[in-house]
C-alpha cells in the first residue's frame, strides 16, 4: 500500500509489542485526503493503540508513519486535531473563554464566532463548562479540535453516551467538517454511525486489520444474504419451493436470500399479505459479528 503518494497517512508495517503481548501486528494502510476513514474492533483489537501510533502520542516498536509523503515533523502537531474520548475541561470557564483560551495556542486559529455556529455553540457560549449537557460538551471538544484549522482530524468515539438526537447532531457537524475537505479518522462504536459517515473502513481484531473497504462493498463481500420473515399463520402453500435457506424462527418462518426481489415476487403471486412481511438487508453490525465473532460492545 505504501506505493500511493496521494495518501495523507501511510502506516506502513506498524507493530507494537507489550512484553508478550503484540497488540499491533504488522498493519499497512494507506488513508486518502478528504475522506472519512473508520477503525472499528471490538475491545482489545488493538485500535486505540494503532491511533496513538498515527497521533503521535506513543511510539511503535517498529514500522513507520508517513504524512504528506514523508516524516511526521513540527508541521504534523500543527495541522493535526484530535478529539479524545475523555478531556477534562476547566469548570470555571465559560464555552466561549475556553475557545478563546485554547485559540492562543495556535498561530493562525480558526475564527471562533464561525467555529461556534459550526458546532452549535452560540446559546452556550456564556455558560459554564460544568453546566452545559452531554451533546454540548461533545460539540466543545470537537470544536477545540478543530481551532486550529486542522487537515487531519482524528475522532474518538465522538458519540459515546450521547442520545439519539444529540448524535444525528454531531453527525451533521462531522458531515460539515468533511465538506470542507477535511481527512477524518473515525473510532466508533456504533455501527451506524460508520456506516452513515465512513467512506472507507478497516475493522481490526487481534492486532490485525482482517477486512478493508467501503461498507456497502463490506457487505456486499461478506453477507450478501437477506432475511425474509412471515408469521406462520401466513405460510403459503407450496413455500417450499421458494429458492432459498428456509427456517422456523419461533412463529415466524425466514427465508435467508441473496435475491429479495426474487423472493417477494414469488409471495405475492402466492397471494401472501405483503403488510406481514419483514424484510431484513444486512447491516455493517453483521459484518462485524461475521468477521470477529463478537459484539462491537462486549
Amino acid at each position: 500500500m505504501h506505493d500511493m503518494p496521494q495518501a495523507l497517512i501511510e502506516v506502513i508495517d506498524i507493530r507494537k509489542q507489550y512484553k508478550k503481548l503484540c497488540a499491533v501486528d504488522g498493519v499497512s494502510l494507506a488513508i486518502a485526503p478528504g475522506t472519512c476513514f473508520g477503525l472499528l474492533g471490538p475491545n482489545g483489537a488493538g485500535k486505540t493503540t494503532l491511533i496513538e501510533i498515527v497521533e503521535d502520542i506513543i511510539p511503535p516498536t517498529s514500522g513507520k508513519i508517513l504524512y504528506k509523503g514523508g516524516s511526521r515533523g513540527p508541521r504534523f502537531r500543527q495541522e493535526v486535531g484530535i478529539m479524545f474520548q475523555q478531556t477534562a475541561l476547566f469548570s470555571y470557564m465559560t464555552v466561549f473563554e475556553t475557545l478563546k483560551t485554547f485559540g492562543r495556542l495556535f498561530d493562525h486559529p480558526e475564527d471562533l464566532d464561525a467555529l461556534s455556529s459550526l458546532c452549535h455553540l452560540g446559546e452556550v457560549g456564556t455558560q459554564l463548562n460544568d453546566k452545559i449537557s452531554g451533546g454540548q460538551k461533545q460539540r466543545l471538544l470537537l470544536a477545540l479540535a478543530l481551532l486550529n484549522r486542522p487537515d487531519l482530524i482524528f475522532l474518538d468515539e465522538p458519540s459515546t453516551g450521547l442520545d439519539p438526537q444529540a448524535r444525528r447532531n454531531m453527525w451533521d457537524i462531522i458531515r460539515a467538517v468533511k465538506a470542507k475537505g477535511r481527512t477524518i479518522v473515525l473510532t466508533t462504536h456504533y455501527m451506524e454511525e460508520a456506516e452513515k459517515l465512513c467512506d472507507d473502513i478497516a475493522i481490526m481484531d487481534q492486532g490485525r486489520i482482517i477486512a478493508r473497504g467501503a461498507p456497502q462493498a463490506l457487505i456486499q463481500t461478506h453477507c450478501r444474504r437477506a432475511t425474509v420473515s412471515i408469521p406462520q399463520a401466513d405460510v403459503p402453500p407450496g413455500m417450499a419451493d421458494i429458492a432459498g435457506f428456509i427456517r422456523q424462527r419461533g412463529d415466524r418462518v425466514e427465508i435467508r436470500t441473496e435475491n429479495v426481489n426474487a423472493v417477494v415476487g414469488q409471495l405475492l403471486s402466492m397471494g401472501v399479505d405483503m403488510r406481514v412481511v419483514d424484510v431484513r438487508t444486512p447491516t455493517l453490525e453483521d459484518v462485524f459479528l461475521k468477521l470477529t465473532g463478537r459484539s462491537l460492545r462486549e
